[in-house]
């Protein structure tokens, strides 16, 4: 299986996560975390039920990896999340050191490559040593949250 099969096998695994937080009338956010092809954690928006701004995707996966792990280090790990992480995931990737992030759909407004270019990583938002991979399944992901803000606007 080549890396972008893997990549695109693993987002539809992140986009299961983003329909269940649909179905839980949460922005349809999802992702998991791969360790030595196995996943280790899941995580999908949980900001309305448990009222907090940060408890995003992301940040429940980073919880759940590092407790399956034994430690804060991901470093030999990959982020696949359905949409680009904000600047306070990518800072909680940084402190991570994950290795790679996968990401669908580009996040306009608030995606951390909007305050840094993620190709070369100059601001240092991200870990210089995490690789990018951006755009995995972009259609799928980003019509996920179209419709869900959709159906809001009505």
């Amino acid at each position: 299986m080549t890396q972008t099969e893997k990549d695109e096998r693993y987002m539809r695994m992140a986009i299961k996560e983003a329909i269940i937080a649909e179905g839980h009338d949460e922005v349809p956010i999802g992702c998991v975390i791969v360790c030595q092809d196995q996943i280790i954690a899941r995580g999908y928006n949980l900001v309305e039920k448990l009222h907090d701004f940060t408890a995003h995707a992301e940040m429940q996966a980073f919880t759940a990896a590092s407790e399956f792990l034994g430690g804060k280090s991901l470093h030999e790990c990959t982020l696949y999340v359905t949409l680009e992480p904000c600047v306070m995931c990518a800072g909680a990737a940084y402190n991570t050191r994950i290795a790679r992030i996968v990401f669908g759909a580009y996040d306009q407004k608030r995606g951390f490559s909007k305050f840094g270019n993620h190709q070369d990583n100059q601001q240092g938002i991200i870990h210089p040593k995490t690789e990018v991979t951006a755009g995995v399944l972009e259609t799928e992901c980003a019509a996920l949250l179209t419709a869900f803000f959709e159906k809001k606007r009505k």
